[in-house]
């Protein structure tokens, strides 16, 4: 994949030279999760035997873990021999899973709700990740709340994707808004960001690590974050009905894998840095508007530790994901209500102890 480099004006020089270019991405992105524990993995796993396993991931903030756990050697010491496949969007990812070429991988779950809407046979095993997605303007525009967009233009991902289903059912909503009510751009969040610096566009509804990244090279500031004023589950570790069936003690194996790999997160911020950066920033330091170095080990530090990596689903999240589930059907994304216990299989979760 090559890097989407832009310059706008004079001083965002590495703004996007960093920034990788991904159209149709559905990922989300606030503070680590407390809910860890140090209990041991669910299922013993058995030494002498090393079970192979396909899994899919984003080249975003959201997918840290499958990357981090690859690098960090926890897929091996779990006894999986993973092949890791890169995607461009959550619905090309999830099409490898419901058609058997990948045997799992972290995405949005409304991914999820759109294939069951289709009839696919599909589950949700696991958490990763919060929602974060921040609402960006630039500090010269005049806009200092949601209200404030009425006639504005703004930035976001595709219709039916995660960040335009929130942004329509909660945020525009909070204000009294809807999508008619602001100009609206369909975009990848690179170029959402792009435009923003440029003064293409007024606002952009992004997550990381395009908002720590875009914060930093140019005056633009934050006025709203969902995730902390109404935290949702965004993205999960999905997979198919049958591999559960068939290949239980392997998705169990990646979840106790994802289970360390957030504890590495959590507790070593740093460490996990230092093994991502290469993924999401090419060049070693960014420069600022005003003149600012900073390392780009800093910059993904940073955009970890204002993430909420969770591998738990509790019964308020989803709830959280049934309300969500049902904007999707206000919104005509899906044909049906759908009934998001029908999607959740929490077996492996059910094992950890308190």
């Amino acid at each position: 994949m090559g890097w989407f480099q832009y310059v706008t004006q004079r001083k965002l020089i590495a703004t996007v030279l960093v920034i990788p270019l991904l159209f149709g991405l559905t990922a989300c992105g606030g503070n680590i999760s407390a809910d860890r524990d140090d209990s041991k993995p669910a299922v013993a796993q058995e030494e002498k035997t090393s079970k192979k396993m396909r899994i899919g991931y984003l080249n975003v903030m959201d997918d840290a873990q499958t990357i981090l756990a690859q690098e960090a050697g926890f897929y091996k010491q779990h006894g999986l021999d993973t092949e890791l496949k890169l995607f461009n969007s959550g619905t090309d990812l999830i099409k490898a899973i419901v058609g058997g070429q990948l045997d799992a991988g972290i995405l949005g779950f409304t991914n999820a709700l759109s294939w069951l809407d289709k009839g696919a046979d599909i589950k949700i095993v696991g958490g990763a990740q919060m929602g974060y997605h921040s609402l960006l303007v630039r500090e010269d525009s005049g806009i200092r709340s949601i209200e404030d967009l009425k006639g504005r233009s703004l930035a976001s991902q595709k219709q039916g994707s995660t960040a335009d289903i929130v942004l329509n059912g909660v945020v525009l909503k909070k204000a009294g808004l809807t999508r008619t009510d602001v100009q609206m751009q369909y975009v990848s969040p690179a170029v959402a960001i792009q435009s923003l610096a440029a003064g293409k566009v007024d606002a952009a509804f992004v997550f990381e690590p395009y908002d720590h990244m875009v914060r930093f090279t140019s005056k633009v500031k934050s006025i709203y974050e969902i995730g902390k004023d109404w935290p949702f589950p965004c993205m999960v570790v999905i997979t198919s009905g049958k591999m559960t069936k068939d290949n239980r003690d392997t998705v169990n194996r990646m979840l106790d894998a994802q289970k360390d790999v957030i504890d590495m997160l959590q507790k070593e911020p740093q460490k996990s840095a230092a093994l991502l950066t290469k993924h999401f920033i090419k060049e070693e330091s960014l420069h600022s508007a005003n003149g600012e170095t900073i390392s780009a080990a800093k910059v993904v530090q940073d955009a970890i530790e204002a993430q909420t990596f969770t591998w738990s689903i509790t019964t308020d999240q989803s709830e959280r994901m049934q309300e969500i589930a049902n904007m999707m059907a206000e919104q005509g994304i899906l044909k049906q209500q759908i009934d998001v216990k029908q999607a959740l299989d929490l077996s492996w979760q059910a094992q950890i102890k308190p």
